[in-house]
């Protein structure tokens, strides 16, 4: 994407718990409730193209999640032109790892949503065309992180390139908020709605900060820096983390990983309630996971690993709060904790199951291919998809037993997402929609 939202219903625990409500959306990058869980107890585990109830062509390019309200699909994308050399190497001189990066000649950024029920494209809209983006990284794209939906509106975010609010019924703007920093590789935090408010990130190598707009008129309501940093050189202070909303001891709970830090803020005034040092670990880009009353979160790059927190503290918690660490952890996709459990997958495609109490390593399984997409838990089974193209289907539990593996044509950086008892996977430039009955 994990982080248990606001929406319908909040259960509240004596000590610490997590809000709860009906699937009817999926509403933000990972769920409602950041979970990566769908509600569907009979998703299809095998299919081939008898199974698409439809295929969507998608304008541009973008490895956004699709996130729903019930009726409509809303994607982030971008159309890319390729740039000349002289664009390339005018924009590498001088930057740091400038041979890991490159950069487009210009850049359109477009809204796309699509009807759940047909594949019908409803809106394709031009926000805004970029005549000099900065560089990025090959494998990101300039539509990474995916939109988040609340009452009629949809919340478009592109990193230092814009926010854009929609209405979700016209597609016309109601607002544009405007932050600024150097993401060194392209954005990729995506936002959440919480109260009313759009949480932003901004964990750039220059500067890093949390924001909070309102949905009404996306106007500033507050912003907080991150933690200093320890490590002086600013890419090693980038992240591209999304907000985990939890609720403790009956207060909500904004957690938010970055470089060599994860805080947690009061969402109504953005001040800091907790912050720990997890390392050295960079490029943050999991989401954190909420289990068992403990905040899980990997460390990025350097060496990633898993670490969890007690959130009930006050202050600067490292030497307080940390209740485990293992030395495994994913750099790239979200992790998914269900039943005591933590699952997450690195980059290389090892998956692993691990205890959410006590942080040891249940077991461990080698999947075919490289993943960056996030997985999905759907009825018993989690789904994981590769770069290759590559849907592994696994059983929930401590056997990883893999169960079937299906095959798209083209890339999947994009994390699935469930609707009914049908699965949806943005492949390349095209959506699909998978059900178990064949058609």
């Amino acid at each position: 994407m994990s982080y248990k939202f606001h929406i319908i219903a909040i259960v509240i625990c004596a000590a610490v718990s997590s809000p709860t409500f009906a699937q009817q959306t999926w509403s933000q990058f990972l769920g409602p409730a950041g979970e990566a869980e769908s509600t569907t107890s009979a998703p299809p585990s095998t299919w081939n193209e008898s199974n698409y109830r439809w295929e969507a062509e998608i304008p541009g390019l973008g490895w956004s999640s699709p996130v729903h309200d019930g009726g409509h699909i809303w994607l982030t994308s971008a159309d890319v032109k390729k740039a000349s050399a002289e664009q390339i190497a005018e924009k590498r001189k001088g930057v740091q790892f400038a041979e890991m990066k490159t950069v487009a000649g210009s850049v359109v950024l477009r809204a796309v949503c699509v009807d759940l029920k047909s594949g019908e494209i409803v809106h394709n809209i031009e926000l805004e065309k970029t005549e000099s983006p900065e560089l990025i990284h090959p494998m990101n794209s300039y539509a990474s992180p995916t939109a988040a939906i609340d009452d009629g509106k949809v919340v478009c975010h592109f990193g230092s390139y814009g926010t854009w609010c929609l209405n979700s019924k016209t597609g016309e703007t109601i607002w544009k908020a405007d932050y600024s920093v150097d993401h060194s590789v392209g954005p990729g935090s995506s936002p959440v709605i919480v109260d009313g408010k759009a949480i932003l990130v901004f964990d750039g190598i220059d500067k890093q900060f949390v924001a909070a707009v309102s949905m009404k008129d996306g106007k500033e309501v507050w912003k907080t820096p991150r933690p200093e940093m320890k490590e002086a050189n600013g890419e090693f202070q980038k992240a591209y983390s999304t907000p985990l909303v939890i609720q403790v001891e009956g207060k909500t709970q904004l957690v938010v990983p970055a470089a060599q830090w994860i805080a947690a803020y009061d969402p109504d005034t953005g001040s800091e309630i907790w912050r720990v040092l997890h390392g050295r670990g960079f490029s943050v880009t999991p989401m954190a996971s909420f289990e068992d009353g403990l905040v899980i979160f990997s460390t990025g790059f350097m060496q990633a690993q898993v670490v969890a927190i007690d959130p009930t503290g006050a202050g600067d918690v490292t030497e307080t709060h940390i209740k485990w660490r293992n030395r495994s952890g994913p750099t790239m996709s979200s992790m998914l904790t269900h039943d005591g459990k933590v699952y997450f997958v690195s980059e290389q495609g090892i998956l692993f199951c691990v205890d959410a109490e006590t942080g040891e390593t249940i077991n461990r399984k080698r999947l075919k291919g490289n993943f960056s997409a996030s997985p999905l838990l759907a009825g018993k089974h989690i789904f994981l998809s590769s770069r290759q193209g590559s849907v592994h289907v696994v059983e929930a539990g401590d056997s990883l037993k893999e169960v079937a593996t299906n095959k798209f044509n083209g890339k999947i950086l994009a994390s699935p997402m469930p609707f009914e008892d049908d699965l949806i996977f943005r492949v390349d430039s095209k959506l699909y929609r998978i059900s178990g009955a064949t058609q």
